[in-house]
């Protein structure tokens, strides 16, 4: 896969051998070419940090950086939290990969899993602080509103837990909100770049127990109403 990859992305795989021998054994560094839609992994150091391999999906982190076109005014985006498969909290940050025309074609991320961190910090806190009562747990930094990053390798998954935190904000199923809140429930979606990717609207509405021609519509009004802002 590393022979066909976009020529703008090859001088970063040296960079990445280069990353993970200084990052260690906690961090992976992940090459994804965005100018292919769905397996975009095309390199990855230390996978099993996430459990990620070549030929894996795009995280809905990326799908939002393309549907908002986040790399337009700025080249990186550090330090802001991502999860894994089991839970695990991430400190994460993506380096934009632009072709001469300025336009996005790949990005090179790098993912730390802090939970080795955390628990020494708790083994320091233990022997330095003295208040019973204090417990401090290390914060993962953003300095970006974006959503929390899901390293899913699996598209399926990643959608899934897009899909599924919105419901839990919104606290009720989709078919019981009123035609206003599903529209904004879509509109959360649509600019997480869930839609991006084909059959995206069968996926969603397995997932919203409903059916695609519902979920179309309610997309189509979103797009309209994007078009008019």
């Amino acid at each position: 896969m590393v022979e066909d990859i976009h020529l703008s992305l090859k001088p970063y795989l040296e960079i990445m051998k280069f990353l993970t021998n200084i990052l260690g054994e906690h961090s992976e560094v992940v090459l994804h070419d965005l100018t292919r839609e769905e397996h975009t992994i095309v390199a990855i150091e230390n996978g099993s940090v996430s459990g990620r391999k070549v030929g894996d999906t795009p995280t809905n982190f990326i799908l939002q950086v393309k549907q908002k076109k986040m790399y337009a005014d700025q080249d990186y985006l550090s330090n802001y939290k991502a999860v894994g498969k089991d839970g695990r909290v991430f400190r994460s940050s993506s380096f934009f990969i632009k072709d001469d025309q300025q336009q996005l074609v790949g990005m090179l991320c790098v993912n730390t899993d802090i939970s080795f961190f955390q628990k020494a910090k708790e083994v320091m806190d233990y022997f330095t602080t003295f208040s019973e009562t204090t417990k401090n747990i290390p914060q993962v930094v953003s300095d970006s509103n974006h959503a929390d990053e899901y390293l899913h390798g699996n598209l399926d998954d990643a959608l899934e837990s897009v899909v599924l935190e919105q419901l839990r904000k919104s606290e009720v199923t989709f078919e019981r909100m009123s035609p206003d809140e599903k529209t904004s429930f879509i509109k959360v979606l649509y600019e997480q770049g869930v839609f991006l990717l084909k059959s995206s609207v069968h996926r969603v509405s397995a997932l919203l127990q409903t059916s695609d021609p519902t979920v179309y519509r309610y997309l189509q009004k979103v797009k309209e109403l994007s078009k008019r802002d």
